[in-house]
């Protein structure tokens, strides 16, 4: 009986079980002792992984090899914070068409000048005719035909300046294809960020890279525009680097998602290269998707020449973020310039001061541009004096654009020369957020233009001059931004795309700026890039 009683009691204590819902306790009864199993403990979860740092870069066994005859030289190994490198020396002179190819573990030095073949002139020589130049390590009596030098540089590929005075010439009759990808920029920069010694302010390591060409220029340092033979010598080279022909749609090659970081070197009294130097460049010649950075003197400058360009970042120089002269005529669509608080001159300077009769007069239409002058500049203020400086015998067209320069005047027209001969200045659909004077004007006696001729080039057009940003992220637009009424740049060049914005970057899905571009404390281009500034990527 006992056995049974004990069996009836268990039996009622299961029912009563069986009737609890999920979220009850069931009532253990009194007839008896009742074991209920407890459910299984819940498994501990398994720990975070440490993220795992990205493998350090290894050097190459050796460097490999190229066309040109006297090669690369292996320069030993060179270590940063991202690895060790194998470097390898570029010759002074490319004397056959070469490409430098991305392996895991090779940098490119410039160690010093290294000119991509040998200047052949004002136009193609002929046989027997006399080499017009002598271009260092190249020959000094006659060329029979241009060398035809092509260096080609491959995506993902680094360059380094060996020293300050190293820069790229590609001379005229030679060309150059360094054409990287969304994911794989080119990189050309100086042996410090190598080392990891550079700071968000570091600038002014090495040279640069220049594009010389046959297309027209003014301002002759050799011939004369009367003649049709004006040329010029490279600024701040000390020796022989010539520019300048007649053949507008010359092509220098393409320099495409390149990134161009510290350069501006000094190579002579008060002159000195920037990132992108072109020079007589031609419209056979691709240039875009070009990130210049913590440039000493300028983020890129243009002498001469004509040609377009599409995708142009400036950020930190410590000079002028575009200057466009000596009779260049270049259409720049999608830009942002970015100056370093306190640092900088001006945003824009167009001009070919003091030869306003020359012909052809320098000619800059932009679309579509964000530039940024948050703080006033120390340089600014003691020379160009605005945001954006207009002068000499330029005809300038700004089409869907910002200047943004809330401490400091946004725009000065200085004229010169004659009434008929003094620079012209078109806007449609510009906003701009200035200090309490905006506009300046000066010049010659006679020619000087007055602040108010500035400021009636702003009135009407979709023009608005006193504009308040609501920019996020630095440079991406906000609701005061596409408040804006925009201009068809169509309209104004065939080269333009038609937009509906004012600005460089529409929104936050509008991302072109993404991937080859590298970040600073000034502007941080997102996290599927190069990484920043100061290091380098370990891609290679």
């Amino acid at each position: 009986m006992t056995n049974i009683s004990r069996s009836l009691v268990l039996g009622c204590s299961v029912l009563a079980l069986a009737a609890c819902g999920p979220e009850d306790i069931a009532s253990p009864g009194t007839g008896g002792n009742v074991i209920i199993n407890p459910p299984a403990p819940a498994p501990s979860p398994s720990p975070t992984p440490t993220p795992t740092a990205p493998a350090l870069v290894t050097p190459a066994s050796g460097c490999p090899t190229i066309t040109d005859p006297q090669g690369l030289t292996d320069a030993g190994t060179i270590s940063g914070p991202t690895g060790e490198w194998r470097v390898c020396d570029l010759p002074h002179v490319i004397r056959a068409s070469s490409t430098l190819p991305r392996l895991p573990g090779v940098l490119y030095r410039l160690n010093g000048r290294v000119d991509v073949g040998c200047d052949g002139g004002f136009s193609a020589p002929t046989a027997g005719a006399p080499f017009a130049t002598s271009t260092v390590g190249c020959p000094t009596a006659t060329l029979t035909s241009d060398t035809n030098v092509k260096l080609t540089i491959e995506p993902g590929v680094i360059l380094f300046g060996g020293t300050g005075q190293s820069w790229l010439a590609v001379n005229r009759g030679n060309t150059i294809s360094a054409v990287g990808t969304a994911t794989q920029p080119i990189i050309f920069t100086s042996r410090d960020n190598v080392l990891g010694l550079n700071t968000d302010n570091s600038q002014g390591q090495w040279g640069g890279v220049v594009l010389m060409g046959r297309a027209r220029t003014t301002d002759c340092t050799t011939g004369s525009v009367a003649a049709g033979t004006c040329e010029r010598q490279t600024e701040g080279a000390p020796d022989p680097a010539r520019f300048g022909g007649a053949d507008d749609t010359y092509n220098a090659g393409s320099l495409r998602y390149v990134q161009i970081r510290y350069s501006g070197f000094v190579l002579g009294q008060n002159v000195e290269l920037q990132a992108l130097t072109a020079e007589g460049v031609g419209s056979g010649t691709t240039i875009d998707h070009i990130h210049s950075h913590n440039s000493s003197d300028d983020g890129a400058e243009f002498f001469g020449g004509q040609f377009n360009m599409k995708y142009y970042i400036a950020t930190g120089a410590d000079d002028d973020s575009l200057d466009v002269d000596t009779g260049a005529r270049v259409n720049v669509q999608y830009a942002l310039l970015l100056q370093r608080d306190g640092i900088g001159d001006a945003l824009f300077e167009i001009d070919s001061n003091g030869n306003e009769a020359d012909t052809p007069r320098t000619n800059l239409k932009v679309a579509n541009f964000t530039a940024i002058q948050r703080q006033a500049s120390v340089n600014n203020d003691n020379n160009d004096q605005a945001s954006a400086l207009f002068r000499g015998n330029s005809d300038i067209t700004l089409v869907n654009g910002m200047i943004i320069s809330p401490n400091n005047e946004c725009v000065r027209r200085h004229g010169t020369g004659s009434t008929a001969l003094r620079n012209t200045l078109l806007a449609r659909s510009v906003a701009l957020e200035c200090n309490a004077t905006k506009f300046i004007g000066s010049g010659s006696t006679g020619v000087a233009f007055t602040a108010a001729d500035v400021a009636a080039v702003f009135t009407g057009n979709n023009n608005k001059d006193a504009f308040t940003n609501t920019l996020t992220g630095l440079f991406i637009n906000g609701a005061n931004e596409t408040a804006l009424v925009a201009t068809d740049p169509k309209t104004i060049s065939s080269f333009f795309d038609s937009t509906t914005y004012v600005g460089a970057v529409k929104d936050a899905a509008d991302t072109w700026y993404a991937g080859w571009t590298c970040n600073s404390a000034l502007a941080n281009f997102g996290t599927d890039n190069s990484g920043n500034c100061t290091s380098l990527p370990t891609i290679s």
